[in-house]
């Protein structure tokens, strides 16, 4: 009886002589991995630096920030009342006037300011104020409002000079404005920003007109 082994036999050779699997490729040396994250560094580095670069850039050259300009373009004397009593060297007086301005915004970014005011000075005295609501001006617009600003009374009256300035037929008052805001340059940098206005008033009583009227201007940054 014959037995059939060599296919068996045959089977096993081929599989001893098959090429062994290749190994797993080796892991990345540690200062390749290194390298790289020192690359992704330099880029974000490199991106900020030319991020802040740009920025600065674009301040000082289109972006620049100017001085915001409040102007007061005209006084106008609305009403003017008085009576005079020698007798007591006593003084009756009620003075009301219309004042123009103008609020500039000559930057090419928006300019918001707050709540500000107007007031009226009789030797150093504030003797009537009125407020200017809080705004926002659009790049290169100019915002032009009417204030009525009135003496109160008793602030003008309780000064001693009063008399005397009446008799004279010239009263000299001082019309203040103070804007303050701020310049906001691409909505991240913020620029405080205050413009000031002063003018001189010379008040002719019986003419009961403005025949002077000289203003200063400064702004700060």
């Amino acid at each position: 009886m014959e037995v059939e082994s060599a296919p068996s036999s045959s089977k096993k050779t081929t599989d001893s002589m098959a090429p062994p699997p290749p190994p797993p490729p080796p892991p990345p040396p540690q200062s390749s991995r290194k390298k790289r994250r020192r690359n992704i560094c330099l880029v974000v580095i490199a991106v900020i630096l030319g991020l802040i670069l740009l920025m600065v850039i674009l301040k000082l050259t289109v972006f620049k920030a100017k001085d915001p300009v409040t102007t007061i373009n005209s006084v106008v004397l609305k009403d003017l009342d008085f009576e005079l009593n020698i007798a007591k060297l006593g003084v009756y007086l009620n003075i009301t006037l219309d004042v123009n301005i103008s609020i500039k915004n000559p930057n090419k970014v928006g300019f918001k300011y707050k709540n500000s005011s107007a007031s009226l000075n009789y030797r150093g005295r504030v003797v009537g104020e009125v407020p200017i609501p809080a705004a926002k001006i659009s790049p290169g617009q100019t915002v032009t409002m009417n204030l009525t600003l009135t003496v109160l009374a008793d602030r003008l009256l309780s000064n001693s000079n009063l008399f005397s300035d009446i008799i004279s037929g010239t009263l000299h008052l001082s019309a203040f404005t103070r804007i303050s805001g701020k310049v906001y340059i691409l909505k991240i940098i913020k620029i405080h920003a205050v413009s000031y206005t002063t003018c001189d008033i010379k008040i002719a009583i019986l003419k009961r007109s403005v025949t002077k009227q000289t203003c200063q201007y400064k702004t700060k940054l």
